[in-house]
C-alpha cells in the first residue's frame, strides 16, 4: 500500500544493483572522473608508462594502458566487486593512507554504468586475461593476448542511465575536463612517461623527466617555467618543496594553482588562501597567483577519506601548515628581485591600459572584501633596519625640519580650518644622509651583507628627471628605470606606518576642537564597532549623540585631509565588505587607504630634494617593487633591450 493509502512509509531493501547506481553517481560524475579514478590505479600499480586513448570527450570509449603489476586472472572478478581492495584492510588503515586509491569503489561503479573490459597481466602469469561487464554483470574470465600490465576499456558511458548521460556536455567540454583530470596526475609523476590521444590525434606526450620543473614547461610553456621561484622548508616532518611564480604572470582564476599532498592533488581552501596572502601587495584585485606546490608529511597525520572523490582532506595541524606555506612564500619573496622588467616590443597588451599591470591610480581604493591584507601581525618588523630620518642636508634636526615644512608646503597648501593644531611634517620623510649621526642606517646596504636581493637590483642612481609631473626616470646598473611616484611613495609610507604600529609608535595628534561627522544609522553603528580598530591607526572617535560621530584625534600623516572626509572614507571601506573581516584586516585596509591619501599624486610637481627622498626611501623598502594595491612602483627597460631597438646589436 502506498503512503497515501495508510499513511506510513514503506523501507525496501535496494537492489543491488540500484545500489552500485546510487554509489557511482558519487564518483563517476563525468568522463574526467572515469579518467581521474584509472589513472590513479595505474600510478598505485607501478607503472612507469600509462597511455590515455579518448573518443569523442570520452563518451563514446576511454581506454587506459599501463605497463604496472597487472592483476592476477583469480583477482579479476574481485576487482569489479564494491568495496573490494589490495590497499587497506581494516578501518585503521584509513587512517594511514601510502596509496592514491584505497575504497575499492571504483571499478565497480565504473562497470555498473557502462560496456566495461579489463586485460591485465602480471609478470608470473603465462597469459593474459580479460573479464567483460556489461550494466554490471559480468562475464567468466578468459584468457587474451596483452602485454604486461592492464588496460581498461569504458564503453558507451551511461548507456543505462540515460538520464545521466543528457546531463553530459559536448564534447570540447568534456574532453577540457579530461585534460585537466588528466594533467593532475601528470604533474605529480613526472618519473612516468605519459600520453593523452582523442580522436586519433596526440593531444599530450610527455616522457619521464628527471625535473619536476621540466614536467611543468610541457604543460605550461617556457614563460612560466622561466618565471617561477623555487621554495622548500621542513617544519616538524612535514616537506614543502615546490615553484612559486613570479607576480608578473598571474590569473583571473586560481585553476593554475596546484597543489599535491603525498602525490595526491588536493583542494584546501586554507592552503589556497595562505598562498593568496603570500602575494598580498603583489597582485591587484581579481588576480590570483600560479603555484605548483607539493607537501610530503606522515601519513597518519591527515585523513584523505572525508570527500568522495578525495579532493578534499583534513590535516591533524592545519594551522601550522598554514603558517609554513605562508611564512616559506613569503620569505622567498623577501630576498627575490620582484622589479618588473620589460620588453620594447609591438605586442597591443604591451600599451593596454585596461591590463591589470596598468590600472589606474583610482583603483587603489579596494573594497574591503576584495582586498589583500599586507602586514604580518605575527611578527614585528620584516627590516632589521630602523633609520631614524634626519636633515636631508646633513645638518641639524631643525635645519632637517624646516625642509619637511617647506616639502609639505609645496605638496599641500595650508587647511583653512586651523583646528588641526600644528603644521605636521610634511609628504615625504627627511632622508639621512653621510655626515649624520645615524647616516649608516639610511644608506643602500651591500645586498651581500643583507641578503635582500631587492636592494641589489632595485638599486638605483638618485639624480633623477620627472617627467609628466608623475614619472621619474633615472638609470641603475641594468639599464633604465621609470618609476610611478605616487605608487612608490605609498609603498614608502605603508612601511613606515606598519613599523610604527607594531612599534606602537604611531603618532596621533588630538584636535583642538572635536569635529563632528553626521553619519547615517548603519554607517554609525559600523564604525563604533570598529572604534578598537581605528584607534590603532590614531584615530579616536566617541558618539555625540543620535548618528553624530566626534572625531577628537587623528593621524598626524594626515593634517592636510579633513577628519570628516577621511572618516566617511572609513565608511565606505566597511560596509563595502561582503563578508565578515578580522581586526588585522580591517587596520590593514586602513592603512592602505591612508598610504592612498597622504602620498604625492600624479601630477604634483616634485623639488630635486624630494625626488632625491623618494628614491633614497625606495632603497630602504622591503617591497618597494609593488604599492601596498599591488601595482608595480617601477618598470625597468634593459640596457640590452634598448640596444637592440636602436640596432646597436
Amino acid at each position: 500500500m502506498s503512503i497515501a493509502q495508510t499513511g506510513l512509509p514503506t523501507i525496501r531493501q535496494l537492489p543491488s544493483s540500484v545500489v552500485n547506481k546510487i554509489a557511482a553517481g558519487e564518483v563517476i560524475e563525468r568522463p574526467a572522473s572515469i579518467i581521474k579514478e584509472l589513472l590513479e590505479n595505474s600510478v598505485d600499480a607501478g607503472s612507469t608508462r600509462i597511455d590515455v586513448h579518448i573518443e569523442k570527450g570520452g563518451i563514446d570509449s576511454i581506454q587506459v594502458t599501463d605497463n604496472g603489476c597487472g592483476i592476477a586472472a583469480e583477482q579479476l572478478e574481485l576487482a569489479i566487486a564494491a568495496h573490494a581492495t589490495s590497499k587497506i584492510q581494516n578501518a585503521d588503515d584509513l587512517f594511514d593512507v601510502n596509496t592514491l586509491g584505497f575504497r575499492g569503489e571504483a571499478l565497480a561503479s565504473i562497470a555498473e554504468i557502462s560496456r566495461f573490459t579489463i586485460r591485465s597481466k602480471t609478470a608470473t602469469a603465462d597469459s593474459a586475461y580479460q573479464i567483460d561487464v556489461t550494466g554490471g554483470v559480468a562475464q567468466p574470465v578468459e584468457p587474451c593476448a596483452a602485454p604486461l600490465g592492464t588496460t581498461v576499456i569504458v564503453e558507451q558511458l551511461f548507456y543505462n542511465t540515460p538520464v545521466r548521460r543528457k546531463f553530459l556536455k559536448t564534447t570540447q567540454t568534456e574532453m577540457s575536463h579530461i585534460s585537466e583530470a588528466f594533467t593532475r596526475i601528470a604533474l605529480a609523476n613526472p618519473q612516468t612517461h605519459m600520453t593523452l590521444t582523442h580522436n586519433g590525434r596526440v593531444v599530450q606526450d610527455l616522457p619521464a623527466a628527471a625535473e619536476w620543473r621540466d614536467r611543468i614547461s610541457d604543460f605550461f610553456g617556457d614563460e612560466i617555467a622561466n618565471s617561477m621561484f623555487e621554495i622548500a622548508s621542513e617544519d616538524a616532518g612535514i616537506h614543502l618543496h615546490g615553484y612559486v611564480v613570479d607576480p608578473v604572470h598571474s590569473r583571473a582564476h586560481n585553476r593554475l594553482q596546484y597543489l599535491f599532498l603525498n602525490g595526491r592533488h588536493i583542494k584546501d581552501r586554507a592552503l589556497q588562501h595562505a598562498l593568496a596572502e603570500s602575494y598580498r601587495g603583489l597582485l591587484l584585485h581579481g588576480r590570483h597567483p600560479i603555484a605548483f606546490l607539493q607537501l610530503e608529511m606522515p601519513a597518519d597525520r591527515v585523513d584523505v577519506n572525508v570527500h568522495p572523490c578525495k579532493l578534499e582532506v583534513r590535516f591533524q595541524d592545519g594551522s601550522r601548515l598554514y603558517s609554513q606555506l605562508l611564512g616559506t612564500i613569503r620569505n622567498r619573496f623577501l630576498t627575490t628581485d620582484l622589479n618588473a622588467r620589460q620588453q620594447l616590443d609591438n605586442r597591443p597588451e604591451a600599451a593596454d591600459a585596461n591590463s591589470p599591470r596598468f590600472a589606474s591610480e583610482s583603483q587603489s581604493s579596494l573594497p574591503l572584501s576584495n582586498s589583500r591584507r599586507e602586514i604580518d601581525w605575527t611578527s614585528g618588523p620584516r627590516s632589521t633596519q630602523s633609520p631614524t630620518f634626519g636633515s636631508p642636508t646633513g645638518g641639524t634636526p631643525d635645519a632637517g625640519q624646516a625642509w619637511h615644512e617647506q616639502v609639505h608646503r609645496e605638496l599641500d597648501p595650508p587647511r583653512q580650518n586651523t583646528s588641526l593644531g600644528p603644521a605636521m611634517p610634511g609628504a615625504f620623510p627627511a632622508t639621512q644622509h653621510a655626515g649624520t649621526a645615524d647616516s649608516q642606517s639610511a644608506v643602500p646596504h651591500d645586498p651581500a651583507a643583507t641578503g635582500n636581493q631587492n636592494q641589489h637590483v632595485a638599486s638605483v642612481e638618485h639624480d633623477a628627471l620627472q617627467i609628466h609631473n608623475r614619472y621619474l626616470v633615472t638609470q641603475s646598473h641594468e639599464g633604465i628605470v621609470v618609476i610611478d611616484q605616487h605608487a612608490l611613495h605609498e609603498r614608502i609610507i605603508y612601511e613606515q606606518l606598519k613599523e610604527k604600529i607594531l612599534d606602537g609608535k604611531l603618532e596621533s595628534q588630538r584636535l583642538l576642537v572635536p569635529e563632528p561627522v553626521n553619519l547615517a544609522p548603519a554607517e554609525c553603528a559600523a564604525v563604533m564597532e570598529a572604534q578598537q580598530q581605528l584607534a590603532k591607526i590614531g584615530i579616536t572617535i566617541e558618539p555625540f549623540g543620535g548618528d553624530t560621530i566626534l572625531v577628537q584625534a587623528y593621524p598626524a600623516m594626515l593634517a592636510n585631509h579633513n577628519p570628516g572626509e577621511m572618516l566617511r572614507n572609513v565608511v565606505e571601506l566597511l560596509l563595502s565588505s561582503s563578508r565578515d573581516v578580522d581586526q588585522q584586516d580591517i587596520v590593514d585596509e586602513l592603512l592602505h587607504m591612508i598610504s592612498c591619501k597622504a602620498a604625492v599624486k600624479a601630477g604634483d610637481k616634485l623639488a630635486p630634494e624630494e625626488i632625491t627622498a623618494l628614491l633614497e626611501h625606495r632603497d630602504l623598502c622591503q617591497d618597494s617593487h609593488h604599492c601596498p594595491h599591488g601595482r608595480p612602483t617601477s618598470l625597468i627597460f634593459s640596457r640590452e633591450e634598448l640596444d637592440k631597438r636602436f640596432k646597436r646589436i
